[in-house]
């Protein structure tokens, strides 16, 4: 058994370090040279695309929960490709035929994955343009009409 040495754990710490200086670079730099212009729109919280109107008990569009499956699905097929990418070198050294077949196989499952992200952009699962903003608006609106009627009744009340 060798002896324990100091100085073997010396680049595991100057990674840390860097790591470290990095993250805390980064929040300096920002602060230093962000802008500072404060606004409402800058203020709010971003909700996916959906402006955030409304109580948290609201029904959500079934667009959130389908992009939300089609980038884990896509998500995965990555985790499918990189490991063929690796393996397939080896492939390549073993009889032509495994190569090749392998080939072809990554590229039905490529070809499959190009349909079926036509499809659905073509379905318009990715158009989060006029329509949701128009819908997000009129919520808006009408949750403050419905607080301004509230705060009507609310001082009636206290006053009687």
């Amino acid at each position: 058994m060798s002896e324990f040495s100091f100085f073997d754990y010396v680049p595991i710490g100057i990674m840390f370090l860097v790591a470290a200086g990095f993250g805390v670079s980064q929040l300096l730099v920002t602060q230093l040279i962000g802008p500072r212009k404060r606004t409402s729109i800058k203020l709010s919280p971003y909700e996916c695309g959906k402006d955030p109107v409304g109580t948290a008990r609201e029904r959500f569009s079934v667009k959130f929960y389908t992009v939300a499956v089609i980038f884990l699905l896509f998500d995965i097929e990555v985790l499918f490709i990189i490991p063929f990418a690796v393996a397939f070198k080896s492939l390549l050294r073993e009889p032509a035929i495994f190569g090749v077949v392998a080939f072809l196989e990554i590229m039905v499952f490529i070809a499959t994955l190009i349909v079926g992200y036509i499809y659905v952009w073509k379905k318009g699962v990715f158009d989060w343009g006029v329509q949701s903003r128009v819908e997000a608006r009129e919520e808006a609106k009408r949750i403050a009409r419905e607080r301004m009627e509230g705060a009507k009744i609310a001082p009636a009340k206290i006053a009687a």
